[in-house]
């Protein structure tokens, strides 16, 4: 039987400033992917994040992204392999430190926005990242875009990799996603969406924006959870893949 992990990024409120619906996303997911205050969220946030996601006995990942609170951590920033290294292992101290005072466990890390998608093509930095994770748990699950040079760099650290399909993301000829500085970078049709996943996981095919059919391998699925129609998309992807026998559990759980 086929089996998927369901993900989505939350934990990215910040202070007075409400960002997604993750109340009502975390009991429909199998993971969760949380904002560790550099590119959003804040120590409250995290705290509260940890806690319901806890809760609901999903699995907890943290989500370090690039230094930019204002940018979202969706601009470049030159960081240096090394810099990218002690970022990223500051952010999943961060969250590490919520999940023990919530007698819970760190199960993936899954870098951010830009960090991730430049990652994705720059083996230096997807080294670095890989190294972070590494030296900080060598057991913790890695989550990199399908077929991207952090997706190599985790298998060669020795960490078990959950590569990734967006769900809410157009993908180009080459397999990367379509930039969002481009207007047809996210999906909002749910049902289109959620027919294109569920073809991802069953065939491991995709169409590209241009129509092409392109490879893809799903062993984790993301919505983001600002995406203002995540709550309808996370419902529909839980019932079709019902629907199509397919298992919802974490990346590198027990079957």
């Amino acid at each position: 039987m086929a089996r998927v992990d369901l993900n989505c990024d939350l934990g990215e409120s910040f202070g007075r400033y409400t960002l997604g619906l993750d109340d009502q996303v975390i009991p429909l997911v199998s993971s969760v992917n949380i904002a560790c205050g550099m590119h959003a969220g804040d120590p409250v946030v995290m705290r509260r994040t940890v806690k319901a996601a806890a809760a609901a006995h999903v699995a907890l990942g943290a989500h370090p992204g690039y230094p930019d609170l204002q940018g979202f951590g969706r601009r470049n920033m030159a960081l240096s392999p090394d810099e990218a290294y002690a970022f990223v292992l500051y952010q999943i101290g961060a969250l590490q430190g919520f999940c023990l005072a919530e007698g819970t466990r760190l199960h993936h890390v899954k870098p951010h926005g830009q960090l991730y998608n430049t990652a994705a093509k720059d083996r230096a930095l997807a080294q670095a990242i890989a190294a972070a994770v590494h030296d900080f748990d060598p057991n913790l699950v890695l989550v990199a875009l399908a077929g991207g040079e952090l997706a190599r760099a985790g298998e060669e650290a020795g960490l078990t990799v959950a590569q990734e399909f967006f769900a809410d993301r157009n993908y180009t000829d080459d397999g990367t996603l379509v930039p969002r500085t481009q207007p047809d970078a996210t999906l909002s049709d749910e049902k289109f969406a959620v027919a294109r996943a569920v073809r991802a996981v069953k065939e491991g095919a995709i169409k590209s924006i241009s129509g092409k059919t392109i490879a893809v391998r799903a062993d984790t699925i993301c919505t983001h959870g600002d995406n203002a129609h995540a709550l309808e998309f996370v419902r529909g992807l839980r019932a079709a893949l019902g629907e199509a026998d397919v298992d919802i559990m974490p990346a590198g759980a027990k079957a």
